[in-house]
């Protein structure tokens, strides 16, 4: 079993990281990080300014006290034994500092409340953007893999915008102003320090490709990890009625370690700048020791400095190390936010496979006369589901599709709903080309019931509400009680008003779909599609559908789905449906005189129902 979850996890891998090597072997994009960068721009004249300013303030007073400290306070007052001149410095190098402290505490203030914005402008566009892609992109990506872009992904650029980018200003504007002023004091000195920076910056940027590529593949990990996460928690139910638990638990150990080791790793080599910042560190001291402790043995006109300047240099080399290693660390981020960004970027960059066109319009009464032209559709290359089919649903009449599994009969509700787009052919609604028409205005005047019906966490009145929002509490009742819905909400213990919890968990699968016709007509929908609707309603509640179905279908066009063949008796037409083509189609009475296809399956299922 080992083997097989080993061979299992292999052939993952390879599929997964086959589509992630040329992102992995990319160069640190610039573009893409100027593209992050422009989520700052409604903030680019409040918070981001305001910050700017308050670094700006701390970061003069780090560079002018220890001036005042070498060239006045010991050259001159210490030097001359001026007391009153030194009583004054240190009151204005106290009243500087305190300047800095609330300089500190604003800068802190207003790059979190930024940063926290910008988190929450990125995390809504990508949903919101999520939201409007078409079937295809769910259809081939796990809903963990979606959540790892829209919450761990954006978590990761959370240091950047909040610390990273005022950070990185700050310390740049910090090194240039230390390097400018040692020159200033003693370029001698300066330049003797400054020798070890080539060496230092050489060696880190060798680690820049390596980091990167630990940094891509902490993600890669974190998606499979949520994706099993996701199914795991969701599918629980199914691993305990199979007693899987233990098979479970070890397929969860791979992943996990893997993405244990993929931290471990990358952590290991982001702390490889720390060590090399510091060696620098030493060394530059050493310099300054020996090198700065000769310049003051010789005199000033000889190019000598006084104690003054190497007390200041001694500052600013304390100084000096800090903003390079933070500016080491800063990298580790950037490469950490362009990991991340390339997947949040890549969802972005996802184009709808169904588009409006430019010059949509929409439809403001629609009648609900369908008509499919020579229609085909094919989910892949290699399988056609519909072969140019061609028929026509006219207004107020119910049809049923029936046929076995993998017919085509969901393809053509996905096609009246413009989930999808047919490969050839039209689909039109009252003459309107359906690619031609607004996809809101549309899909507003069309209801949609599945078997699996989608039960929201929140109260069974906002549930049914979900239909048209803007609905009164009394038209939801009466929505429910249309559908037969109200007799058993009114037995719960809050009503309308009781918790269905996730995914209607205190529901029964016939009360959930209840709650879903209900929804369905509180929309008045002109086009009504039940896809199995009626499949996992037992038969009692089923008689109770039948009664409301009435009441529901009039005045609508409606594509009844059904496999069991008893809820589809009173449709005006029945299109039999084999390989994604038409074999046959009429009420019920002309196909069972037929003795076709339909009689068959009609037969077959009495067959099942007497031998139970």
């Amino acid at each position: 079993m080992a083997q097989q979850r080993e061979e299992k996890e292999s052939r993952h891998l390879q599929r997964f990281y086959y589509t992630q090597d040329q992102a992995i072997e990319k160069p640190f994009n610039w573009k893409q990080m100027w593209r992050l960068l422009i989520y700052l721009k409604p903030y680019s004249r409040t918070y981001l300014p305001a910050a700017i300013i308050a670094m700006l303030v701390s970061t003069a007073v780090r560079l002018i006290v220890p001036i005042l400290i070498g060239k006045v306070a010991i050259d001159v007052a210490i030097d001359e034994g001026n007391i009153s001149l030194l009583t004054y410095l240190v009151i204005g190098i106290g009243i500087l500092y305190l300047l800095s402290y609330v300089g500190n505490v604003y800068r802190i203030k207003w790059v979190n409340i930024l940063g926290q914005n910008v988190i929450y402008d990125i995390r809504q566009h990508l949903f919101s953007h999520v939201q409007h892609l078409s079937h295809r992109f769910f259809d081939s990506r796990s809903a963990g893999s979606i959540l790892v872009r829209i919450m761990n992904d954006i978590n990761s650029l959370q240091e950047l915008f909040t610390n990273g980018i005022i950070n990185l200003l700050m310390d740049v504007v910090t090194l240039v102003g230390i390097i400018v002023i040692l020159f200033v004091l003693s370029p001698k000195l300066a330049l003797a320090i400054m020798i070890i920076l080539p060496v230092m910056f050489y060696l880190t940027t060798k680690l820049r490709r390596t980091i990167r590529r630990s940094w891509q593949s902490v993600r890669i990990q974190q998606s499979r990890m949520n994706s099993h996460l996701n199914e795991g928690l969701q599918g629980m139910r199914i691993t305990q009625s199979f007693s899987q638990e233990k098979e479970n638990g070890e397929y969860f150990h791979g992943v996990n370690s893997d993405n244990y080791k993929s931290w471990r790793e990358a952590t290991r080599k982001s702390a490889m700048f720390r060590p090399f910042v510091e060696m620098s560190n030493a060394i530059g001291t050493i310099i300054l020791i020996s090198y700065g402790a000769y310049l003051i043995l010789l005199s000033v006109e000889n190019g000598g400095i006084e104690i003054g300047d190497f007390v200041s240099f001694a500052f600013f080399i304390g100084m000096f190390w800090d903003p390079i290693s933070r500016l080491g660390q800063m990298y580790n981020q950037m490469l950490m936010a362009m990991a991340a960004s390339e997947r949040i970027f890549e969802f972005l960059d996802e184009k709808p496979n169904v588009k409006e066109a430019a010059d949509a319009y929409g439809i403001d009464d629609m009648n609900g006369h369908i008509e499919f032209d020579k229609v085909e559709f094919s989910y892949d290359n290699d399988r056609i589901a519909l072969h140019e089919i061609s028929f026509e649903i006219k207004q107020g009449q119910t049809i049923a599709l029936v046929g076995h599994t993998g017919s085509g009969k969901s393809t053509i509700a996905n096609l009246i709903s413009r989930f999808y787009d047919p490969t050839k052919g039209k689909v039109k609604i009252d003459g309107h080309d359906l690619k031609e028409v607004n996809l809101n205005s549309l899909r507003q005047k069309i209801s949609v019931v599945l078997q699996d019906t989608f039960i929201f966490s929140g109260t069974i009145i906002e549930n049914i509400r979900f239909g048209r929002p803007d609905a009164s509490d009394e038209e939801v009742k009466e929505a429910a009680k249309v559908v037969g819905a109200d007799d058993f909400i009114q037995r719960l213990a809050n009503g309308y008003e009781t918790e269905v919890e996730e995914r209607g968990n205190i529901l029964s699968a016939g009360e959930r779909q209840l709650l879903s016709f209900a929804r369905a007509l509180l929309a008045n929908p002109s086009i009504l599609i039940l896809d199995e609707a009626t499949a996992s309603i037992d038969t009692e509640t089923e008689v109770k559908i039948q009664e409301a179905l009435g009441r529901l279908l009039k005045g609508r066009t409606a594509i009844i789905i059904a496999h069991r063949l008893s809820t589809i008796r009173e449709a005006d037409n029945i299109f039999v449906l084999e390989q994604g083509k038409i074999l046959e189609s009429g009420n019920h009475s002309e196909l069972m005189r037929k003795q076709g296809e339909y009689y068959g399956l009609v037969k077959s299922q009495f067959q099942m129902l007497d031998a139970m």
